[in-house]
C-alpha cells in the first residue's frame, strides 16, 4: 500500500566512494552511492577485468541530519567466483543501468530513495528492549509486526521505494517486557539473490521505464532463466507490504506474489514458513489488503492485473478452504486497485485514474500512470456473488482511493456507506507524494436510486487510516488516521468521529497527537484493550505505532491511550536499534501466536 515521492527526501552530496565496502571498484555502480551502509554488495566480481586493489580509506563526514547505521563486517567464507554465463549477464545488465536507462529522476535515483530513515538496515535477532516511560498493559500481550521494504543489495538502477525486499520489524511483548526483532521475508527472489550475490529478478516499479530500457531488461531476464539462475514458477515478487491473519495463519503479503505464511516464536524470533497457495486454489498474486470479518471468520480478497479479467474477487472461509474467483469483465481497462471495503453484504472496489499507459512508457515513462481523461468509478458486489452479475457501478468524478478505511450497510441494505481518503493531484502518486493531498471523505451510495453522495470529513492530509478491528464491516465511530508531512512521513495521530458529519460538516477530529519537530512515525494500529467483551467502548484501547526521531536517531514502540483528547502516552519503548519507514502493520495477540 504505497507511494514515493522524489522531492520529499534530502538530497545527499555526491561521494565517488562508498562506505560499504572497500573493495568495490570505481567501475562499479554502487561506487557513487553514498552512506547506504547496511545493504550488501555483491559478493562476487562481475568483471574478469583486474585491478589493483583501492587503498582503505576513512569515509567522508556524512551530511548534517542523517542518520546511519554501522554494520559489524564478519568474516565471509571465500566464494566461487561468477560463471561466465553470469559474468556476462551482469556485465550487460550493468550497461543496461548505466548507459540506457540510469537513475536520472530523483524519484528513482538510490541516493534519494534510500537516504535518512528510508536507508535499509541488517536484521537483527531477538533483543531485549527497556521500557523507557510508563508500562506496557496486559493486553498487549503478543506481538506488533510493521512490514516494508528494505533491499537486500544495493541497487545498481533505478530503484522505487516500492520495490525493496520485504522485512518484519516485530515488539513481542509479554508479562510488561518487550522483544524487537528484524527479519526479511524469506521469499523465493530473496533467497535466490541471496545466494547468487547479486539481483537477479528485476524491479518491477523500477525497471521498465521506456520501450528500450524494457526491452533490455527483458533481455536481461530472459538470459538469466535460461542460465538457471532463476525459476519463474516459484516466485519473482515480493512480500514487503503488508500482514494480515487469514484463517489463523499469519501471512506477509505483497501484490506481485503468493502469500508467505511466518510465525514467531515466544522468544520473538520470526520465521518464514514458506509461500502459500491454500491448497493449489490460489495460482496468483492476491491483495495486500484483504479484510477479515471478525464475527464470522471470513477473508475476503481481490487481485488486479494488466490481462483480462483486470480484477477477480473471491473469499476465504474460516477453516482456510479458499472459493472459486469472481471475475469482473465489466472493468474493461486495468487500474491500479490496492484496496477495497467490505460491508456485511457488500464489497466495494474504486476503480480510479491510475493504470497502465502503454503510451506513457513508449514515452519513456513508467507504463503505470493517471489518466487525466478517465472518469473514476465505485463498483458494488454482493460479498457472496458467485459471478458478475449482480455487479453495479457508479461514476464518483474525482475520486481517487488508494487505502480504504471502513465500511457499512444503511436502510437494510438499500445503501451503503464507504469512509477513504482521496487522493488530490492523483498524477503525483507515484513519484511526487509531496504534492499530493489525501483528504478522508464519506461516500454514500443509494442502490435504489444511484445516487452518489459524498464530503469530506477533515481538511487535514490523512492517510494510512485504521478503525476498531472488530469493526469491519459494521458502523462505527472513530477512525485513527496519519497526518502527513508530507506523506509518507508522518508527523501525528488524529483520532476521528466521523458520527459528526451526520448533522453538520464540521472537522471531525476529536483527538491529536503530534510527534514534535525532526519525528515521524508510521501507520498507526488500534487495539482492543477487551477485545471479548461486547459492551466495551469502541474506543477503548490502544493506538500503537514505532516512531523515529532524526534528531538523535532513536526509534521507539510508542503505546497511545486511544480515549484520551491528546492520545497520552500509556508507554515507550526505545528500540535497540532505527526502525526504517514503511508500510502497514498488524498486532497478533498472544492466544493467536500459540496457534501459528
Amino acid at each position: 500500500m504505497d507511494s514515493l515521492s522524489s522531492s520529499f527526501l534530502p538530497k545527499l552530496p555526491l561521494y565517488t566512494k562508498t562506505t560499504i565496502s572497500t573493495t568495490t571498484t570505481t567501475t562499479s555502480a554502487a561506487a557513487v552511492l553514498p552512506y547506504i551502509s547496511s545493504v550488501k554488495t555483491e559478493d562476487k566480481t562481475q568483471t574478469t577485468t583486474t585491478r589493483p586493489p583501492l587503498k582503505k580509506q576513512q569515509p567522508p563526514p556524512p551530511p548534517p541530519h542523517a542518520t546511519y547505521i554501522t554494520r559489524t563486517h564478519h568474516p565471509k567464507k571465500p566464494s566461487e567466483p561468477p560463471s561466465l554465463p553470469a559474468t556476462i549477464i551482469n556485465a550487460f545488465d550493468y550497461f543496461i543501468n548505466t548507459f540506457i536507462d540510469p537513475p536520472l529522476k530523483p524519484s528513482l535515483d538510490p541516493r534519494y530513495v534510500l537516504s535518512d530513515n528510508f536507508a535499509p538496515v541488517d536484521e537483527l535477532p531477538p533483543t531485549e528492549c527497556h521500557v523507557v516511560e510508563g508500562s506496557l498493559p496486559p493486553s498487549l500481550d503478543g506481538a506488533y509486526i510493521r512490514n516494508g521494504p528494505n533491499p537486500q543489495f544495493l541497487p545498481r538502477g533505478p530503484y522505487h521505494l516500492f520495490d525493496g525486499d520485504g522485512m518484519l520489524h516485530s515488539v513481542r511483548i509479554s508479562n510488561g517486557k518487550a522483544t524487537f526483532c528484524s527479519r526479511y521475508v524469506k521469499t523465493y527472489k530473496y533467497e535466490v539473490e541471496k545466494e547468487q550475490g547479486f539481483p537477479v529478478i528485476p524491479n518491477v516499479f523500477s525497471g521498465f521505464n521506456g520501450l528500450s530500457a524494457s526491452a533490455a531488461r527483458g533481455a536481461v531476464t530472459a538470459a538469466r532463466f535460461l542460465a538457471g539462475q532463476f525459476n519463474p514458477l516459484n516466485g519473482i515478487g515480493l512480500a514487503n507490504t503488508s500482514l494480515a491473519l487469514i484463517s489463523g495463519k499469519l501471512y506477509a503479503l505483497g501484490e506481485s506474489d503468493l502469500p508467505y505464511a511466518v510465525k514467531i516464536d515466544p522468544n520473538g524470533e520470526i520465521h518464514t514458513l514458506g509461500r502459500r497457495d491454500f491448497n493449489g486454489r490460489l495460482t496468483m498474486s492476491m491483495t495486500a489488503h484483504p479484510k477479515i470479518d471478525g464475527e464470522t471468520g471470513e477473508t475476503f480478497a481481490f487481485r488486479y492485473g494488466p490481462m483480462p479479467p483486470f480484477l477477480t474477487f473471491f473469499r476465504v472461509e474460516s477453516n482456510g478452504e479458499k472459493q472459486p474467483d469472481v471475475p469482473i469483465f465489466s472493468m474493461t481497462s486495468p487500474s491500479f486497485l490496492h484496496d477495497f471495503a467490505i460491508t456485511k453484504k457488500y464489497a466495494i472496489f474504486n476503480e480510479m485514474q491510475i493504470g497502465m499507459n502503454p503510451m506513457e512508457m513508449v514515452a519513456g515513462g513508467s507504463p503505470v500512470a493517471a489518466n487525466a481523461g478517465k472518469v473514476p468509478r465505485i463498483g458494488v458486489i454482493p460479498r457472496y456473488a458467485k459471478d458478475e452479475s449482480e455487479m453495479r457501478w457508479f461514476d464518483v468524478p474525482g475520486f481517487n482511493m488508494v487505502h480504504a478505511v471502513s465500511a457499512w450497510d444503511e436502510d437494510g441494505g438499500d445503501a451503503v456507506v464507504m469512509v477513504a481518503p482521496n487522493i488530490l493531484s492523483v498524477e503525483h502518486t507515484l513519484e511526487r507524494m509531496d504534492l499530493v493531498h489525501a483528504s478522508i471523505e464519506k461516500v454514500r451510495i443509494d442502490l435504489k436510486t444511484g445516487t452518489v453522495a459524498r464530503h469530506p470529513i477533515s481538511t487535514r492530509n490523512l492517510d494510512f487510516a485504521v478503525i476498531n478491528p472488530a469493526f469491519v464491516g459494521k458502523k462505527h465511530k472513530y477512525v485513527y488516521a496519519a497526518v502527513g508531512d508530507p506523506m509518507p512521513k508522518i508527523s501525528g495521530i488524529v483520532k476521528l468521529d466521523v458520527s459528526v458529519s451526520e448533522n453538520d460538516r464540521r472537522d471531525c477530529i476529536v483527538a491529536s497527537r503530534m510527534f514534535g519537530d525532526g519525528c515521524f512515525a508510521g501507520e498507526p494500529f488500534f487495539v482492543a484493550r477487551q477485545p471479548e467483551n461486547p459492551n466495551a467502548d469502541e474506543d477503548d484501547g490502544h493506538v500503537v505505532v514505532y516512531t523515529h526521531d532524526e534528531n538523535t536517531g532513536e526509534s521507539r514502540f510508542l503505546v497511545m491511550d486511544a480515549k484520551s483528547p491528546n492520545l497520552e502516552t500509556v508507554a515507550a519503548v526505545r528500540l535497540p536499534r532505527r526502525v526504517p519507514y514503511g508500510f502497514h502493520g498488524l498486532f497478533v495477540r498472544e492466544s493467536d501466536l500459540n496457534k501459528l
